[in-house]
C-alpha cells in the first residue's frame, strides 16, 4: 500500500475530542496498510496563550526564546494524538523537529529547511508504527530551536513528503478543499476537484489562506502530490494540487477569484524624471523587508513623474517614514497615501491560450462602475488595485462574469 503524510491543523487539534477524531482517522488509513506519517500543528489558541506568558515573564523576548516558547505548543499535540492512537490499539510514536533532525537555516521564527533526515521514520514505518512529528518546528546547525512562521506546519507537511517520498501529503484544514472563491461572499463559490501548482501558488499570494505560500512552492518544486480535505468531514475528495501536464483535459480559463483587504498605496508625487529615481525610492523599502506589490510610473512631463506604489497595510506608516527620509534628498515634491484600497485577482493558466480575459474583466468592472486605480499581470493572472469598498462586489461579478458558478 502507500506511504503518506497528513497534516492537521490547530482547529483540528484543538479540543480532546477532535484529537480522538483524527487518531481515529488515522487508524483508518494505517489499518487500510498504508504507511502514515502525521504532522501536527499546536492546538487551536495554544501558540499565542504561550507567546502571551512568555511575554509576560520577560519584557522582551529575542528570536530564540519565542522559537523554544512556541514550539512548545507542537510537542503538546503530538503527546496527545499518540495517546489517543494508542488507547484504540495503534502503535505510534512522536518526533519533536529536532528530534528528526528538520534542518533549518537560522532564521529565528522565519526559518527555512534544508535538509531532513528521514532514517529513524523509516525504521519505525517499517516496524508498523505511525510516527507523529511536531509541525513548524525545526533545528539550526548549532542545535537551536526553530520555527517556520506563520502556516509552518503546512510546509513540515510538504517537505516530509518529499524527503520520504510519500504518494500523497494529505492537508486536513476547517476547509473542504480550494473554492473558486471565499464562498462567504460569493455562496455559488464551487469546490474544485483539481488546481495547479502555479494556480495555487498565485492564489496564496493574492490572499487565500488555504495554505501557506511555501508550502506549496516546496510541493511544486518537488512534485509532492498535494490535497487539501476537511478535518470535520468523514468523506469527501478534497482538492489536488498537481501538475498541469498531469491533466488530459483542456482546463477552464479561470479557475478562481482571489483577494486581498490588506493594501494600502503610497504616491510620490514630483518626482525628477531621470534615471535610477526608482532605486532611490524603493531600494529603502526593500531593505526595511517590506515587500512592494503593485508599481505604476506616470509619463514625466516638465521633468517631473509621479510614482505610486502598494505595499501592505501593516507596512504603511513605516513605509512613508523611509520615504520621507528620501524625499527631501531626491527632490521630491510630496508623499501621499492611501489605506482604502484592496487587490482584486483572476487566476487560470488557461489565459495563456485564451485572449480577452482583460478586456472581460475590466468591462466587468466598469459596469458596476468600480474604477482601477492599478494593474499588475503574470501569465496566469491579472490583478487590479480598487477602493475596498468594491471588493465584494468586485469579486461576486467577476466570479459571474467567467461563470465560476456553472457546473464544469
Amino acid at each position: 500500500m502507500a506511504l503518506i503524510v497528513q497534516k492537521y491543523g490547530g482547529t483540528s487539534m484543538g479540543t480532546p475530542e477532535r484529537i480522538g477524531s483524527v487518531a481515529r482517522r488515522v487508524a483508518k488509513f494505517r489499518k487500510q496498510g498504508h504507511q502514515v506519517v502525521v504532522t501536527v500543528s499546536a492546538m487551536s489558541g495554544e501558540t499565542n496563550r504561550l507567546i502571551a506568558l512568555s511575554r509576560a515573564v520577560s519584557s522582551n523576548p529575542g528570536p530564540r526564546e519565542l522559537d523554544v516558547v512556541i514550539s512548545t505548543g507542537e510537542q503538546v499535540t503530538i503527546g496527545l494524538l499518540c495517546m489517543a492512537l494508542q488507547q484504540i490499539g495503534i502503535r505510534a510514536k512522536s518526533y519533536t523537529g529536532g528530534q528528526v533532525k528538520i534542518l533549518t537555516d537560522s532564521a529565528h521564527t522565519r526559518a527555512r529547511i534544508l535538509s531532513i533526515d528521514e532514517a529513524s521514520i523509516r525504521k519505525d514505518l517499517a516496524q508498523g508504527m505511525v510516527v507523529v512529528v511536531a509541525g513548524f518546528q525545526g533545528v539550526d546547525a548549532e542545535g537551536n530551536i526553530t520555527t517556520l512562521g506563520r502556516g509552518g506546519s503546512d510546509t513540515t507537511g510538504v517537505a516530509l513528503a518529499a524527503a520520504l517520498k510519500a504518494e500523497e501529503c494529505q492537508i486536513y484544514t476547517d476547509v473542504d478543499g480550494v473554492y473558486t472563491t471565499d464562498p462567504r461572499i460569493v455562496p455559488e463559490a464551487r469546490k474544485l476537484d483539481t488546481i495547479t501548482f502555479e494556480e495555487m501558488l498565485e492564489m496564496a499570494s493574492l490572499g487565500s489562506k488555504v495554505l501557506q505560500i511555501r508550502s506549496v512552492e516546496f510541493a511544486g518544486k518537488y512534485k509532492v502530490r498535494l490535497r487539501v480535505l476537511s478535518s470535520f468531514e468523514e468523506e469527501g475528495e478534497g482538492t489536488l494540487i498537481t501538475v498541469e501536464e498531469d491533466s488530459t483535459m483542456e482546463r477552464p480559463v479561470i479557475s478562481g477569484i482571489a483577494f486581498n483587504r490588506d493594501e494600502a498605496k503610497l504616491t510620490v508625487v514630483g518626482v525628477p524624471d531621470k534615471p535610477g529615481i526608482a532605486y532611490q525610492l524603493l531600494g529603502p523599502v526593500a531593505e526595511a523587508n517590506i515587500d512592494v506589490d503593485m508599481i505604476i510610473q506616470n509619463v514625466g512631463k516638465d521633468g517631473c513623474t509621479d510614482l505610486s506604489f502598494t505595499v501592505g497595510r501593516a507596512d504603511l506608516d513605516k513605509a512613508v517614514a523611509l520615504l520621507e527620509g528620501v524625499r527631501a534628498h531626491i527632490g521630491a515634491a510630496a508623499i501621499s497615501a492611501d489605506r482604502t484600497m484592496c487587490k482584486v485577482s483572476v487566476v487560470g493558466v488557461g489565459m495563456r491560450s485564451h485572449p480577452g480575459v482583460a478586456s472581460k474583466m475590466f468591462r466587468a468592472l466598469a459596469e458596476e462602475g468600480i474604477n482601477i486605480q492599478m494593474i499588475t499581470t503574470s501569465e496566469i493572472r491579472i490583478s487590479v488595485a480598487i477602493e475596498e469598498k468594491y471588493l465584494e462586489l468586485a469579486v461576486r461579478v467577476l466570479h459571474k462574469a467567467f461563470e465560476l458558478d456553472s457546473v464544469a
